[in-house]
């Protein structure tokens, strides 16, 4: 006891005791030792309450089951109806989930069972259960410890689709969708049938572990919140409706426009592989209807801006120089060579210099034809275009004397992992706030207007009679130079 009462006077000093997300205290706040043996003994006698949230979620369910199945439970059909009506592909799996965990004899769920397993999803807080926990909902049904490429693929458009869903003018797609989830499924595995649940999590943690987080986070939201739309809706006769969503994705990026590297689709999982810096929001989206769901299942960075697009301003190192340069924030550089595409994440501003350099957040992806994240470490990045007496060109990788990428002086050609390509395109995003585009953009005008200055240079009589131009005007058959002559 005495172990217990300290425990309790320095939760006193912080913000109380610690109660699950959505349960409720008591009234009564406990006045002395009395009253802390009173509720231990009553916490020894009775099991913890459950989260009102899915209490009242499953008493619902469990209505609506009795009165259109005919079943004392939680039957599939209303959990797809009523509870993911928008996403019934996810709803399956989830429910199939909930099912098999919790050891359910009949086809229907007990109202017992779906609280506890909800709750057990309600409370996971480390990345690598959440992951292992949704890679089982998307394995196998009859082996629920493999995994096939197409219950993978399923999972990734499960979340790709929550991303897509979240636009002021509505869902939106992408062409390109599944030529990139055939790279991710391709890389991760390699033309085999099928792999253990345990290989596609400890997969998907090395490459892309924040794909998945943004299908916890929808329904961790839902099982919390879905019980008043219910109620609301169920008097209404309504209950099949989905949520109104609505988020500023991609409305400002460039992105939205399209891209010949970068398709919205590659936006999303680059946003979901490369590190935080890169995919963070420069603000919040403007509060509207369901802007706090946006904010935590959209993956897609909606302040990304293009800098530099070798199809309109030409393939040149110098070309590259000057669209990129200045530019104080991290960015993302593209570079296609026939079917191959990789992604540079540069974390700082670029300069030209004879040292790698860089922090942690450095990283170099693989995009196509196979997904995969190559390297990420700090001082990894080279750029080099003048100082003599250092290889030139702009390099990629912690091994100096054999980078991973190598882009040549001319901006013709690279290798990558030791192969040669031809260069045929490079692109180059923005990925710092809208200070950052602006802070670039003043400082090419002000190179301008020094560059204008120089050419309007005030030459004195003297200089003029010694100057090459007087000789080239007199060669044209033109001696005088004042008004009057003219």
């Amino acid at each position: 006891m005495g172990s217990h009462q300290s425990h309790d006077k320095a939760d006193g000093s912080g913000s109380g005791t610690s109660t699950p997300r959505g349960s409720q205290r008591g009234a009564g706040s406990r006045s002395g030792s009395g009253g802390d043996l009173q509720g231990l003994a009553e916490r020894q006698e009775k099991p913890p309450l459950s989260m009102v949230p899915v209490e009242k979620l499953g008493k619902l369910l469990a209505q609506i089951s009795q009165k259109e199945d005919g079943i004392n439970g939680v039957t599939e059909n209303s959990f797809k109806k009523y509870l993911f009506p928008m996403y019934p592909e996810l709803a399956h799996h989830f429910y199939k989930y909930i099912h098999r965990i919790g050891k359910c004899k009949n086809k229907h769920i007990p109202l017992s069972t779906f609280r506890m397993q909800c709750e057990k999803i309600l409370s996971m807080l480390d990345d690598a259960v959440i992951i292992e926990t949704y890679v089982r909902m998307f394995s196998m049904e009859t082996d629920e410890n493999n995994m096939t490429p197409d219950g993978l693929r399923n999972m990734l458009y499960t979340s790709y689709k929550l991303s897509m869903d979240h636009y002021p003018e509505g869902p939106q797609t992408c062409l390109m969708i599944n030529q990139t989830l055939s790279a991710v499924v391709d890389g991760c595995f390699n033309k085999k049938d099928v792999h253990s649940v345990g290989f596609v999590v400890r997969w998907l943690e090395e490459h892309c572990h924040r794909i998945i987080f943004p299908v916890h986070r929808y329904c961790v939201h839902l099982l919390a919140t879905r019980h008043r739309d219910m109620e609301a809706h169920v008097e209404s006769r309504g209950a099949g409706a989905g949520l109104e969503l609505a988020t500023p994705v991609l409305e400002r990026g460039g992105a939205a426009r399209g891209s010949a590297l970068l398709p919205v689709s590659a936006a999303w999982l680059l946003a979901a592989a490369a590190p935080p810096r890169y995919s963070r929001p420069a603000a919040p989206p403007a509060p509207s209807a369901g802007w706090l769901v946006a904010r935590l299942v959209c993956a897609v960075p909606s302040h990304w801006t293009p800098l530099y697009s070798s199809s309109d301003q030409g393939l040149a190192a110098n070309r590259f120089l000057h669209h990129t340069l200045a530019y104080r924030g991290p960015t993302v550089v593209l570079a296609r060579g026939g079917p191959l595409l990789v992604a540079l994440c540069c974390p700082a501003e670029w300069r030209d210099s004879h040292c790698y350099w860089g922090d942690a957040d450095c990283a170099l992806l693989q995009l196509l034809p196979t997904f995969s994240l190559i390297e990420r470490a700090p001082k990894m990045i080279y750029l080099n275009t003048s100082i003599r007496g250092y290889p030139k060109g702009l390099r990629a990788g912690s091994d100096p004397r054999r980078p991973a990428l190598a882009i040549a002086e001319g901006f013709d050609s690279f290798t990558f992992n030791g192969a040669p390509y031809s260069l045929d395109s490079i692109e180059v995003w923005g990925c710092g706030d809208q200070a950052s585009r602006e802070t670039q953009l003043e400082i090419k005008k002000w190179q301008i207007r020094e560059a204008e200055k120089q050419r309007q240079v005030k030459l004195s009589a003297a200089d003029w009679m010694e100057h090459p131009d007087r000789y080239l005007l007199e060669l044209a058959g033109r001696p005088q130079y004042n008004n009057s002559a003219s």
